[in-house]
């Protein structure tokens, strides 16, 4: 089971939170794994790259509730679990009916706290091997570290957006590999599809150990 790309929480019919993920990571993990032989769940946020894989179920969402009712559809089934989506850590309090007009200067949102997935699955967890992501811009080991535990996490790929290259919008990622017994493995830059391989391989290391 694979989470991927970005959420969209509606502010009125046209405007919404969102951010820059484009759902390449995830994609490429779920085609990785798809090669490996696994039967493969990718559940997308909105996204615009194409998913042709027999081997891969595509289901579709678009908001932070939408994604966390369908990864815990399909949770309990699951052998390794991946979430690599952008899910957006707010939405708005409530959804205008109508497009808001520019009348005013200024526009005040009220925004509450989406909740939080990777939480909410460690809490469930089993026999599943649950890996989260942690994209972070300062403290990045020790807020990872803290992320992996407090979530109880199996493994947690860092992100820095301080390495050129990394994080959103680029065909490239430099990821640092964590996990719950206090191994880290930092990798170099590298495409996003042999991150996926690297990602996957760290994974099997330890299920096969």
């Amino acid at each position: 089971l694979i989470t991927a790309g970005p959420t969209f929480e509606a502010i009125d019919p046209v405007m919404y939170i969102g951010n820059h993920s484009t759902g390449l990571m995830g994609y490429e993990l779920a085609k990785a794994a798809a090669n490996l032989g696994a039967e493969v769940i990718l559940i997308s946020g909105p996204s615009s790259i194409p998913m042709t894989n027999a081997a891969i179920t595509l289901v579709k969402v678009v908001s932070g509730n939408e994604m966390y009712e369908q990864a815990h559809t399909y949770f309990g089934n699951s052998d390794i679990v991946i979430c690599a989506a952008a899910v957006a850590d707010y939405r708005p309090k409530t959804i205008a009916n109508e497009k808001i007009k520019k009348n005013e200067d200024t526009l005040t949102i009220d925004l509450i706290k989406n909740k939080d997935i990777l939480l909410s699955l460690g809490k469930i967890k089993q026999k599943q091997f649950l890996v989260g992501f942690a994209l972070e811009t300062e403290n990045e080991l020790e807020n990872a570290k803290v992320k992996l535990v407090k979530k109880n996490l199996d493994a947690i790929i860092l992100n820095s957006l301080n390495d050129k290259g990394a994080g959103f919008a680029s065909s490239t990622n430099k990821i640092t590999f964590l996990d719950k017994n206090s191994q880290i493995k930092a990798f170099e830059l590298k495409t996003k599809a042999e991150v996926a391989m690297d990602i996957l391989d760290e994974i099997l290391i330890r299920l096969n150990a």
